[in-house]
């Protein structure tokens, strides 16, 4: 969790006040801090957290160059010039991270900073991260166990159709002398309330569930070019909202067809076309690590992480993001700790007992707080298991009834051939 994070670099230039003059070099933004790195020596020449920065302003050097300025709280200004691919875009990142503080998941900044991360405040922070992941995980699977209601609800429609017309062409062919043929009949009074039917049913697949909503730094093409807006993460698909809340983009769920992720805080998202260019967005957000897990979950066929993600989530640190991808892992590192904490306190006599009560590996009010979390994590898991038990049998209710309606649509179909 305090792994700091290389985020962005951009080429530009610093101004060295003591020896008034520019450097040229990389302004590297990490999940922590700013640091400034010169071409020449490869050394860090400046290194601030992001915490201690009090304002971010865009100003002219000489009235000419285009530059940043980055206020400390001691009042230390710093200049930032030659900014690349544009100063908009570095501003525009900068900002976004800083006015989020870059608060990695549970932990702020601020709080880091001023005081030491301790063990109990680590694995609660880890296990709160876990439960919310697996929350999120569990609203998708309730969307999608409803939209297989309203699927069984759609399949029940057209099996009563098809009974209509079963009894249509029963009559087609049937001998004009047939005496029962009126009652195949329906009358107006008994398809009203099929019409109603569906229209409710239309009315229930047009609700939308939104999972997550996160501010984010768009761009699209080309990298020069960038906006705040607000990615939102909904049951059928993905929107693209500008800073005024006004739709961009709409990804269908089935529309998409790759979503690459960069970093724990970059992803692009494409849709292909046939004969035109593809559509496709980039996005950085410092809330990006929270929505990560969720597109695994919706698209686990079609999300790809590169070199940098997959180099985060192979390590074995701390990272927030890695933590996040799977809900048990901090359960499961959590327990093994604990283990280990009761098994050596239990063997240790003597003076070592004494040094590990006078230092406890975790409070007694982080204990009841982490038992609270797991008996969360528990029933969350167990409602979790239901509801994909009930969904694998509602799929299998929904392959018979389609198989069923195939059979029947093309039994109606060679009906049809002979009447013609």
């Amino acid at each position: 969790m305090s792994r700091d994070f290389c985020i962005h670099t951009w080429p530009c230039s610093y101004y060295l006040e003591p020896e008034k003059r520019w450097l040229s070099g990389k302004l590297l933004l990490t999940s922590l801090s700013l640091k400034f790195i010169t071409d020449k020596t490869g050394k860090i020449l400046v290194n601030f957290p992001l915490s201690s920065i009090v304002e971010i302003k865009k100003e002219s050097s000489h009235f000419i160059f285009s530059s940043i300025t980055i206020l400390e709280k001691d009042r230390i200004k710093h200049w930032f010039s030659s900014l690349q691919p544009s100063r908009n875009a570095v501003f525009s990142i900068i900002e976004h991270f800083w006015r989020e503080l870059l608060l990695s998941q549970p932990g702020a900044t601020v709080q880091a900073s001023s005081s030491p991360m301790t063990k109990g405040k680590e694995l609660t922070g880890l296990m709160a991260c876990s439960q919310k992941r697996l929350e999120d995980t569990a609203k998708v699977l309730h969307h999608q166990g409803e939209q297989f209601d309203h699927i069984m609800q759609g399949l029940d429609k057209i099996e009563s159709d098809l009974d209509v017309a079963d009894r249509l062409l029963t009559e087609l062919e049937s001998p004009s002398w047939w005496p029962f043929s009126s009652k195949f009949w329906k009358t107006p009074s008994e398809t009203k309330p099929k019409e109603s039917t569906s229209m409710s049913s239309s009315e229930a697949f047009g609700k939308e569930g939104i999972v997550i909503k996160i501010p984010a730094v768009i761009s699209q093409r080309t990298e020069s070019r960038v906006k705040p807006g607000k990615l939102i993460i909904l049951v059928s698909g993905l929107e693209v909202h500008d800073s005024n809340s006004l739709l961009m983009h709409r990804f269908e769920r089935d529309d998409v067809d790759d979503i690459k992720v960069h970093t724990p805080y970059e992803i692009s998202i494409r849709q292909r076309f046939i004969g035109k260019p593809d559509i496709a967005y980039r996005l950085i957000s410092a809330k990006m690590p929270e929505v990560i897990p969720i597109l695994e979950v919706q698209f686990n066929k079609k999300i790809e992480f590169l070199e940098d993600a997959m180099m985060l989530r192979s390590t074995g640190g701390s990272s927030p993001v890695e933590k996040g991808y799977s809900p048990w892992y901090a359960a499961s590192g959590l327990m093994d700790r604990v283990m280990r904490s009761e098994s050596s306190s239990g063997s240790h006599e003597g003076g070592q007992t004494q040094l590990q009560m006078s230092q406890p590996f975790i409070s007694e009010e982080e204990t009841q707080e982490l038992r609270q979390i797991l008996r969360k994590l528990k029933s969350l898991a167990l409602d979790t298991e239901m509801e994909l038990e009930r969904q694998d049998e509602a799929l299998d209710g929904i392959t018979s009834s389609v198989d069923r309606a195939a059979l029947t649509i093309d039994k109606h179909n060679r009906r049809m051939k002979k009447l013609t």
